[in-house]
């Protein structure tokens, strides 16, 4: 029996939609933003395509991926292959990548087992960004950072009229995406000190590139 539609636009065409908006070369500079400061093992929730794989720091030697899409998975499978070819610091190896788990609100990692965690355009579409960010406060060590980019709720009320229209479309047709959470609210919530942050519009519709590129330490 074959997928349902529902289904097999989630499973197959959402995947490579999101890959085509949020792996283009335009975001290359602002994924280099969000890596700054890794080191170490990270686990990185929503890790899609692996669009983050030819930024990673050469401080980070291990990568705990968690990804619920199998599409995304074989999608970044050929990336890493990619970008392993053209690693080129012979003083850091390439990073160990390991897929672990399909659900960052529930992974299957030990407490402090993590130096940092990566969340890219993630924490709008997670059903429950609460429970998501609690696991990352628990996998990562005391002094740990988590890094951030996401897009979200923008600071002028006329963009926010318009994320707030369409939304209810923008959660349908994107896998449950989110156009008004706030992440540096969110992960402050969660109990993390943030430690910086950034929020500007980057080119294109407004109510959808309102961009946050920040990091927060666990404070233990």
């Amino acid at each position: 029996m074959g997928l349902n539609p529902a289904t097999f636009y989630n499973e197959q065409i959402l995947p490579r939609c999101v890959d085509k908006m949020c792996a283009n070369p335009e975001m290359e500079p602002w994924r280099r933003r969000a890596v700054e400061g890794l080191e170490g093992t990270i686990v990185e929730i929503g890790f899609g395509s692996g669009a983050n794989v030819a930024v990673y720091p050469p401080e980070v030697t291990r990568v705990f991926g968690v990804e619920p899409s199998s599409t995304a998975r074989g999608m970044a499978a050929e990336r890493i292959v990619r970008a392993r070819s053209q690693w080129s610091d012979a003083e850091h190896p390439f990073p160990m990548i390991e897929m672990v788990g399909l659900d960052g609100e529930s992974l299957p990692l030990e407490d402090d087992s993590c130096d940092g965690a990566l969340s890219t355009f993630t924490l709008c579409t997670i059903p429950h960004a609460d429970r998501a960010l609690a696991e990352l406060r628990r996998v990562v060590r005391p002094g740990g950072r988590v890094n951030f980019l996401e897009h979200g709720i923008a600071e002028d009320s006329a963009t926010v009229v318009w994320q707030r229209r369409f939304e209810p479309m923008q959660k349908r047709l994107a896998g449950g995406c989110h156009l008004t959470r706030d992440t540096a609210a969110m992960v402050a919530d969660a109990g993390f000190r943030i430690d910086h942050v950034e929020s500007r519009f980057a080119r294109g519709p407004k109510p959808w590139t309102w961009f946050t590129v920040g990091s927060a330490i666990n404070p233990g």
